[in-house]
């Protein structure tokens, strides 16, 4: 079983990673619902099958956060005051988040998912845009938000910067330092959340072999592995196709998945 697993997550790894690099967003939004029909398909415990995909997603943006950061550094578009800023406030919302999805029952945990996914298929679809605001954020601003990104984030499994990106946005910082900024924010984000689920799931009984509490990690290591090598690809792919009119085909994608969590 392991292995299967770990040759299935080596393809979603490359099919996410592809979709991040193409579109600028993370892979979690395509990785737990896969992760969750195949975990369920393997016979994992029917109560913690969307967990332990939210957990093993996030693990996997650690990585994947690394690698983007590096990028972002080297073109000298991450504002780092901002990512110290936000920092506290993610890792503490991150780890507050981990605790309440482990707390609310499956089917909460799996509408709250289904809406997030409706909600950035939406938001694809149309084409919308962060629109700036007239002012910097203050201080307490950027860290009641970012508990708020934190918390989501970790729910859904997500390194945030659908909800980040927006914010910074807002808060009149350019477009391309948000992007930056907000993959800086995912490693904390990843970090604080993969440790709160791995801790959280440490003595729960019936997790599968090759588990780290709530974490499954041949699927971590197969879509870690690919997701890093395949998202490059999809960052250069972006520049020569029609990445604009291809969104809409993934809010369609996104739709499907929420529709099939909805199903089942």
């Amino acid at each position: 079983m392991e292995i299967d697993i770990f040759l299935i997550s080596l393809a979603v790894g490359t099919v996410s990673g592809v979709f991040a690099g193409l579109f600028g967003i993370g892979g979690g939004l395509i990785i737990v619902p896969i992760l969750a029909s195949v975990f369920k398909h393997w016979g994992f415990p029917a109560d913690s099958v969307l967990l332990i995909a939210v957990a093993t997603s996030l693990t996997t943006i650690i990585l994947t956060s690394i690698s983007s950061v590096s990028a972002h550094h080297r073109l000298g578009a991450v504002i780092w005051r901002k990512v110290w800023r936000l920092s506290p406030g993610i890792m503490l919302g991150s780890g507050l988040g981990a605790v309440i999805a482990e707390q609310i029952s499956a089917e909460a945990l799996r509408y709250v998912l289904i809406g997030f996914l409706l909600y950035v298929s939406v938001q694809m679809a149309l084409q919308v845009q962060p629109k700036a605001g007239n002012r910097e954020t203050k201080l307490w601003q950027d860290y009641a938000v970012a508990i708020v990104i934190g918390v989501m984030s970790a729910i859904v499994g997500i390194g945030g910067g659908t909800l980040t990106v927006p914010y910074l946005v807002h808060g009149q910082i350019p477009m391309k330092n948000a992007v930056a900024v907000a993959s800086a924010c995912g490693l904390p984000i990843a970090v604080a959340g993969t440790i709160s689920y791995a801790l959280l799931g440490w003595h729960v009984s019936g997790l599968p072999v090759w588990s780290l509490g709530y974490v499954y990690l041949p699927a971590f290591l197969g879509i870690g592995l690919s997701s890093i090598c395949t998202a490059p690809i999809g960052a250069k792919l972006a520049h020569k196709l029609p990445a604009q009119h291809l969104k809409r085909y993934f809010s369609l994608l996104l739709l499907l998945m929420a529709a099939k969590l909805l199903w089942h």
